[in-house]
């Protein structure tokens, strides 16, 4: 097998597999919260408190790319499929204008937040690395999907919009308006993902650096609320129609 077809070979294996893989370092996770809480040591709460903030925030911008993306994609593209590849047409707007992979920036951005949270200078370097590694494979065998699929049109676009970092010079209106529902309907469980993320990191934290069991009263709320719209958004998408959106 020639290496281009090895390596397309092996991306849509990890894109099979894609949401399952960062479960893969969380070993050297359970390392590096054993070192976690530097800030509150070294510097008191207050300082801890607005490291937590940041790294909360960063997923949460990662988290409104993904959102904005989707919320201005027709249906067919753009979605959470696991089994194979698929695109009905190739968009080039709105974030598909200025970068040929939003949501996995918004992932990539989503995933930094949650790296960086322990406070363990070695851990994001690590998860960054694997990152890569992994979606550069994703990345090269949905390429050669596209190409295959459409041909000029997607030489033309690749030839302008960059793979990473976004250009915001070339921006171009999204070819559909942006849905509200469709945001709900499709990213609901990234959002709750993310507040599970976080509560995990905080309680094993404590555990771990402090050899205690100590569930924040924020987080826990935070956790319900999540949970709460994540079964609300769950049952409607499932039960009724009430997210649907035609051509989305």
């Amino acid at each position: 097998m020639a290496f281009r077809e090895d390596l397309e070979r092996q991306g849509n294996w990890l894109f099979r597999w894609r949401s399952y893989l960062p479960l893969l370092i969380f070993p050297l996770l359970l390392i590096a919260l054993r070192d976690s809480e530097y800030l509150e040591r070294a510097f008191g709460d207050l300082t801890e408190d607005i490291w937590e903030g940041f790294c909360i925030s960063l997923s949460f911008i990662g988290l409104i790319i993904r959102c904005y993306t989707v919320g201005c994609v027709p249906e067919g593209t753009s979605g959470r499929n696991t089994s194979r590849q698929k695109a009905r047409r190739l968009n080039t707007t709105g974030m598909y204008s200025i970068v040929r992979h939003p949501l996995y920036l918004g992932n990539f951005i989503i995933f930094l937040g949650i790296s960086l949270f322990p406070e363990v200078w070695w851990f994001p370097f690590i998860s960054i690395l694997a990152f890569w590694l992994y979606y550069e494979r994703i990345i090269f065998a949905e390429e050669e999907f596209l190409r295959n699929e459409f041909g000029i049109l997607y030489l033309e676009w690749t030839g302008k919009t960059p793979l990473f970092p976004p250009r915001l010079s070339i921006w171009q209106k999204p070819g559909f308006p942006f849905s509200f529902k469709t945001v709900l309907k499709r990213e609901y469980s990234g959002l709750f993902a993310i507040i599970v993320s976080f509560l995990a990191l905080d309680t094993l934290g404590d555990i771990f650096a402090e050899g205690k069991l100590e569930l924040d009263l924020g987080w826990t709320i935070l956790f319900f609320v999540g949970l709460i719209i994540y079964m609300t958004l769950m049952i409607l998408k499932k039960k009724t129609n009430i997210l649907y959106v035609e051509g989305r």
